[in-house]
């Protein structure tokens, strides 16, 4: 297997894009990266694009060829690959698009993620999302993300006494990272007061603690690593590319309160990568609701089982923490476009590792960590990616 590294790296701006179309998106996002990495697209091998649900979005499916055709690039025959997997599309394009490029298959490959999800109405939107969980054991009886993932909240309130006040603190810390990114959704700072008084939308779940439904994409290039010095200054290797699943349904699970496949994934990736969890500076973790934060940290092996409300209410993960947590607002703030998300995470590495983060900058970063979820944890994905010296 060949070392891989992303040579280059494109996102749009996320959130209420009415005047963008999905292929406008997603061609954008892709000329940026190729363009950020010094190719032509005759040099392309093949493209891999994430996307949860563009069939029920926007009534338009096969969009791999589609996205291919409306860049002009339909000549060049590429192979062009469409990836499901929830909401960690994106990611696990990522992980075939490695794949591809380590097997010694294609040289070069794009990887994109893109979503269309404000064009239907929220609860259009919120109803396909919600077919990320089991249909016919949780969504057929009302059972929404929300839902499923507050049982999980008031679970973990129970058993380790975490407060709504240390749920709250997270959509404040994310708000306070996405202030500083300005391809943010949001990018207004928020108060804890303004969360706890928010409507509510799950007990014990408000509407400050669930990440909006955005559009949006992201795109990276990669190649081989031996060869990468001669398209970048900064190469950035992929060190690990893990994914993993497990039940989709909440209640076959054995604990409400862990992600067996983000434990897994993430135990899996360093010894991949033959680095410790205390290597990792910077890492981007799913936090579509506050919760799935504190599960995230605390699976990964952040925090110990329980503290992560008390150690982010703290600021361990703020600014220059250890590591630094969502520098780009995260799904919260930067937003939750489904499938570009696990891309844009890796976008936002490479600009760390890169040191081109800007305003979000952490000195010194070498290491960088990705962390993406589809539905309540029936997949989790999990990268490391590494400046190369």
């Amino acid at each position: 297997m060949r070392d891989v590294a992303i040579l280059g790296v494109g996102m749009t701006k996320f959130g209420e894009l009415w005047d963008r179309s999905f292929r406008e998106l997603g061609i954008e996002a892709g000329f940026q990266a190729l363009v950020d990495a010094k190719l032509s697209s005759k040099d392309l091998g093949a493209l891999y694009l994430g996307n949860m649900a563009s069939g029920s979005l926007i009534e338009q499916e096969h969009i791999a060829p589609l996205l291919v055709d409306y860049a002009g690039l339909s000549g060049h025959h590429l192979p062009a690959i469409r990836v499901e997997a929830g909401g960690a599309s994106g990611a696990v394009a990522l992980h075939q698009g490695y794949l591809a490029v380590a097997s010694g298959a294609y040289d070069f490959v794009v990887v994109g993620g893109a979503e269309k999800l404000t064009d239907v109405p929220d609860v259009t939107a919120n109803r396909i999302t919600g077919a990320t969980a089991d249909q016919e054991w949780e969504s057929v009886f009302g059972a929404t993300l929300p839902g499923l993932w507050a049982l999980m909240a008031r679970r973990h309130m129970y058993d380790f006494g975490t407060t709504r006040e240390q749920l709250a603190q997270v959509p404040v810390h994310m708000h306070e990272m996405g202030s500083r990114n300005p391809n943010a959704h949001y990018r207004n700072k928020i108060t804890l007061e303004q969360v706890l008084s928010a409507g509510p939308v799950a007990e014990p779940l408000g509407v400050f603690d669930c990440a909006p439904l955005s559009d949006g994409a992201a795109a990276v290039v990669l190649g081989p690593l031996d060869r990468a010095r001669k398209f970048t200054d900064t190469p950035v290797q992929i060190r690990a590319s893990v994914v993993t699943s497990d039940t989709m349904a909440l209640h076959h699970r054995t604990s409400f309160t862990r992600l067996d496949s983000t434990i897994v994934a993430a135990k899996r990736a360093f010894a991949q990568a033959r680095r410790r969890l205390t290597d990792v500076n910077v890492a981007e973790i799913h936090d579509a609701y506050s919760i799935s934060a504190l599960l995230a940290l605390e699976d990964i092996g952040f925090s110990e089982k329980g503290a992560a409300g008390r150690e982010l209410a703290e600021g361990k993960f703020a600014l220059g923490g250890t590591p630094t947590v969502n520098s780009s607002g995260g799904l919260k703030a930067q937003g939750r476009p489904f499938g570009a998300v696990g891309v844009a995470q890796a976008v936002e590495i490479v600009r760390q590792l890169r040191g081109e983060a800007k305003e979000r900058q952490v000195s010194g970063a070498q290491l960088g960590l990705a962390h993406d979820v589809g539905g309540t944890g029936a997949t989790s994905v999990v990268h490391l990616f590494e400046r190369a010296n």
